[in-house]
């Protein structure tokens, strides 16, 4: 009898440690399951985070650009063509850096990605560049021509910029197959 406890004793015990290892390991399983998750999460957080800086940029950039554009409402407004004349110089003066900063801010983008917005980052600063020389053609040009040449380029870029910032907006969506 006394050999049959000493035999459920064993058996109890080598359970026992049996149990206490298959607890273990599961433990470790799911602690390195939450350490990947967290991490991912983190690493998901920090890729966005980066994007909506860069984003901010490219959209900070083509405001400064709106800024130079806007002011062919004054240029409508100056009461001679040498106002006119002196007003589009000055906005051609102002254009270029603005374009300038909005290819640094394409470029930025580029890096970032998701590819489907450098795409629409690199459309808006080639409509950008588009509006550029139609609007110098308009300096000392009063044929309405020149002028729609420039408002369906700006038109052409103002919707370039809008699909831009659907898909930014989309790409900084949290999607809950990432998370």
């Amino acid at each position: 009898m006394s050999n049959s406890g000493l035999w459920v004793g064993v058996l109890t015990a080598l359970t026992a440690l049996g149990a206490s290892y298959i607890t273990a390991r599961a433990t470790s399983r799911a602690t390195l399951a939450q350490a990947r998750t967290t991490t991912r999460a983190q690493a998901v957080r920090e890729q966005r985070e980066r994007r909506r800086a860069t984003y901010r940029e490219m959209m900070s950039c083509t405001h400064a650009f709106n800024e130079v554009t806007w002011q062919i409402d004054e240029v409508d407004a100056a009461p001679d063509r040498e106002g006119r004349d002196r007003l589009l110089t000055q906005m051609c003066e102002r254009i270029a850096p603005a374009i300038g900063e909005m290819n640094k801010a394409t470029h930025e983008v580029r890096l970032d990605g998701p590819a489907e917005v450098s795409d629409a980052a690199e459309e808006v600063r080639q409509k950008a560049r588009r509006v550029q020389p139609r609007l110098k053609a308009l300096i000392g040009d009063g044929r309405p021509e020149p002028r729609h040449e420039y408002d369906a380029a700006y038109q052409e870029f103002r919707e370039a910029y809008l699909t831009f910032i659907h898909l930014a907006r989309r790409a900084l969506e949290v999607n809950d197959e990432e998370g």
